[in-house]
């Protein structure tokens, strides 16, 4: 293993054509299906990072905030933001594109926790995350501040409802 790695090592990409299959009776993503797409790219970016198998342990709070419908395409982006000794925080953006204009729009953003396993199954440590160019730095920073303010919006609510 090397002792670091870089965030465009980690750095995943993946598409998905909205077929019938995994859509709502409205002809709209499934939220479980988007979640699985989201749960697999964030995968596929830990084990690049860490060159090891990746298990999920844990995903952040979650909002739908655009629908995609039947016949676009949700673009699943992931990329490692902070490693912990045996973990790796992973941001995951979803947006839909309409493939025949190429219009765009945000559909949802969560942060994954995936742990690396040696051949035996057991925790093994990560390497480092390294950034060496402004806009890795810049990534890094905004994923960190963006899942900062996420954490401290989901604390409010929980601190609002156990006021009623």
């Amino acid at each position: 293993m090397s002792d670091t790695a870089t965030l465009m090592d980690s750095y995943t990409e993946m598409t998905e054509l909205l077929l019938p299959n995994d859509t709502n009776n409205l002809g709209r993503a499934l939220g479980g299906a988007v979640l699985h797409w989201m749960d697999i790219c964030g995968a596929i970016a830990a084990m690049r990072f860490s060159n090891y198998q990746c298990v999920t342990a844990s995903m952040d709070h979650v909002d739908f905030i655009s629908a995609i419908d039947l016949g676009e395409v949700a673009v699943v982006e992931a990329f490692v933001f902070e490693t912990g000794r045996t973990s790796i925080e992973v941001k995951v953006d979803v947006r839909a594109e309409d493939p025949r204009t190429g219009e765009e729009r945000e559909t949802t953003t969560s942060f994954f926790t995936f742990v690396a396993l040696d051949d035996d199954g057991t925790p093994t440590e990560v390497p480092d995350l390294d950034c060496p160019t402004e806009n890795q730095r810049a990534l890094r920073d905004a994923a960190r501040d963006q899942r900062r303010e996420q954490l401290a919006a989901v604390a409010e609510k929980i601190e609002e409802n156990g006021d009623e």
